[in-house]
Formats: C-alpha cells, structure tokens, sequence
C-alpha cells in the first residue's frame, strides 16, 4: 500500500489519507490515472499503469477513444484494471499549465471522478497528484485545489459510497509540498 503520512476524517466518517507509495499497488476499487486526452499511456504514471497493469489497459484505452472522442477534464474515461488490483482506472485529464483556467479544469477533473467514482459504486479511490508532473501544474497550488475539491465533495455529499479517498504521491518532492499544505488545511492531520 505505501505509508499513510496523514489522515483526515470528514462528518459523515469518509478517509482522506495522503500515502507515500506507488499508485499501481493500491488495493482499492478504482484508481485515477493522470491522463492525455487521447489516452496514449507513453510516459509517466501512465506507462507505469500498463507496464505494471498490462497492454489490455491501452487497448481498452484505444477502444473508449474510438467511441467517444477526446477525454474531456469534466469526466474521466473508464477502463477496468487490467492485473492490478483494482476494479477500474479513471483516466482523468487535468490540465497542462499555462493553458488557461487550470485551477477550475484541475477542479473539474477531480469532481468528474469522485462522480464516476459514485456512479460505479466504488468504495475507496486512489488519486495521484494530477497535472503536478509533466503537465507543470505548481504543486502547492495544485494541493489547495485537490484538497478543497475533496472538502466540497464530501462535505455536500455526506452520504457517499465512496469511503476512502487514498491521495497516493510516489516522488519525495511532491509529497512533502502536499504534506505541508494538508497540515494546512488539515490542522489535526
């Protein structure tokens, strides 16, 4: 699984925890892969998904684009697991930096798989920190965002399936800026 850094329980009893750990060995329902439009797996936590999960993942990939177009930031595409352990792969796009209203498409891409996330009736998610890699999004910047769109989530929707919500960050770097800003947000954390 990885080492829980912090851990945040909302109201209605629903877990935050931020790990430190690798995104495809989540035990969870789904997880979310931090996505291109075209869902070409080529680089990053993406290549690591098929590489890990198999080539069944890119072709399910190819097939969902042949149906239904480009990935919007809105809505995640869907691709089951492949061999790692989880049932489904949210492949959401967040935005590159630089490319206008990233603070909302970054929000949106959340909001669009904790919906899916609902939808599918999955209990527990792990989400990496989207757009903070290749795509340049600032990471305290992107934190703030992932963490209030989270706290609008549940605390709207405080019957929600979904019980778990595992922020799962591999590089050291990245993890200690959303560490800082969770203990922000998160004071008890």
């Amino acid at each position: 699984m990885g080492k829980v850094i912090h851990t945040h329980t909302y109201l209605a009893g629903n877990t935050l925890e931020l790990v430190h750990g690798d995104l495809t060995i989540q035990a969870v329902d789904a997880i979310v892969n931090a996505a291109n439009a075209w869902l070409q797996h080529g680089g990053g936590l993406a290549a690591a998904i098929v590489a890990r999960g198999g080539q069944e993942i890119q072709v399910e990939s190819d097939a969902w684009v042949q149906a239904h177009g480009m990935v919007p930031h809105t809505a995640p595409a869907i691709t089951s697991g492949g061999r790692l352990p989880c049932k489904f792969i949210l492949h959401a796009v967040g935005p590159v930096w630089g490319s206008g209203e990233e603070d909302t498409k970054l929000s949106q891409a959340v909001q669009g798989c904790l919906t899916e996330a609902e939808r599918l009736g999955c209990h527990s998610l792990a989400i990496p920190p989207i757009s903070t890699g290749i795509f340049g999004f600032p990471k305290d910047r992107a934190a703030r965002i992932i963490y209030t769109t989270l706290d609008r989530y549940f605390n709207g929707c405080p019957a929600s399936c979904i019980r778990l919500v595992r922020l799962t960050i591999i590089d050291e770097p990245t993890l200690v800026t959303f560490a800082r800003i969770f203990l922000e947000m998160y004071p008890s954390g």
